[in-house]
């Protein structure tokens, strides 16, 4: 499975963290950045992370900052990205079964490291569950 991965310096820790636990399950991790813990601009990686789920074949997309509001909406500025902002494992599944979102966005300054690679399994095992909720997901674009 291709992940495509970025942050901003709040997430740079975390991103580091997650891209090796990614790697060793055997996913292939495709890091957009930032690659050290200097101030940077947080919609520099999030467009490059969107671009690579709505264009390139990455099949999800991991994005973390502060709260994880500026990444989650700059990513949704992608008329083909359903970015979530998620705090707890089961929004991340939530996320994913009713919302067939492809980008979870993660609140480094909020939630611990476990925390955060919990939601990550459960955001990458989760299965959309289409139905109804085909529907309301077919409604989003603009």
């Amino acid at each position: 499975m291709k992940i495509a991965i970025g942050c901003d310096h709040a997430g740079f820790e975390y991103k580091e963290k997650l891209k090796k636990f990614l790697q060793k399950h055997g996913m292939e991790v495709i890091d957009l950045g930032t690659y050290g813990d200097a101030s940077v601009d947080y919609p520099d990686f999030a467009h490059p992370v969107a671009l690579e789920v709505e264009e390139r074949g990455a099949i999800f997309g991991i994005l973390i900052c502060g709260s994880g509001n500026g990444v989650a909406i700059a990513a949704n500025k992608h008329q083909g990205i359903r970015a979530a902002l998620c705090w707890r494992t089961e929004l991340a599944r939530l996320a994913r079964a009713h919302n067939d979102a492809n980008v979870l966005c993660i609140p480094a300054r909020f939630v611990s490291y476990g925390l955060a690679k919990k939601m990550t399994e459960t955001f990458l095992k989760e299965k959309f569950e289409n139905g109804r909720h085909q529907n309301r997901v077919n409604k989003i674009s603009c």
